[in-house]
């Protein structure tokens, strides 16, 4: 069966994807900025979680090239992860030039020890896609999130069907970005990925104009259930046709 991972930026969201069938969670803070390390409150809510959580390691919005005292706090991160019990973490670092960082990667891993690693989208900045499939799978990492180098994975359609054919199975390359209901079927039938990252997140739920005007923000859509069970349901019945 196809896998899914949902990412999910809070306590209630984290929650919230407690579901059969959902394969893994990713848990971040910020999702607005594509990711950030989450607290270590959030993580060691997550200890507790019944599906497998990963933590991303990442420590500051931008780009991702890393200055050292970057790394030591990447570094401290993934020890907080491990103390928390999560299962993962969720990786990248590049160069000047966007490719990846191999040096900095293979610190990293090795502070991972034996908890699982995903690539991130650091990927989808790399030159040669193909070149770095290679180097993830020599990093020993189990999976590469990406959109195809696109803004989101339908519009990689193309790029994720060749870097899945290039993987030959090696590693598991899982699209993400803009992945919905409404297209999750045709990433899985045109493509040849086996698994999708998706937030399942429903319409944003408004606050007191007065939260807003002080500066503390609006409160960000919400993972929803809902949708998580009508992804679950695409990904069973492709299972079904697949065996059929």
């Amino acid at each position: 069966m196809p896998t899914l991972e949902i990412c999910v930026e809070d306590a209630v969201g984290l929650q919230t994807a407690q579901r059969p069938g959902v394969s893994r969670i990713e848990l971040c803070s910020a999702l607005a900025l594509g990711g950030l390390t989450p607290s270590a409150g959030l993580m060691h809510l997550a200890a507790k979680s019944t599906v497998p959580v990963y933590a991303m390691i990442r420590p500051r919005e931008g780009g991702f090239v890393f200055a050292e005292a970057e790394i030591d706090q990447m570094l401290a991160d993934i020890d907080a992860a491990r103390a928390a019990g999560l299962a993962g973490v969720v990786l990248g670092a590049s160069l000047d030039d966007h490719t990846l960082d191999i040096a900095t990667l293979k610190r990293l891993s090795a502070a991972a020890g034996s908890m699982g690693r995903t690539l991130h989208r650091i990927f989808d900045l790399t030159p040669n896609p193909l070149m770095a499939v290679d180097q993830a799978v020599e990093l020993g990492f189990e999976r590469i999130l990406t959109s195809g180098q696109a803004i989101s994975a339908p519009k990689g359609h193309s790029v994720l069907k060749n870097i899945v054919h290039h993987a030959a199975g090696r590693i598991e390359i899982m699209a993400g970005s803009g992945v919905r209901v409404g297209n999750a079927r045709d990433l899985l039938r045109n493509t040849g990925v086996t698994s999708l990252h998706a937030s399942c997140r429903g319409p944003s739920v408004g606050q007191a104009c007065r939260v807003w005007d002080l500066g503390f923000g609006r409160l960000a859509s919400r993972t929803s259930g809902r949708i998580i069970d009508q992804m679950l349901a695409i990904l069973a019945e492709e299972t079904a046709s697949a065996d059929a």
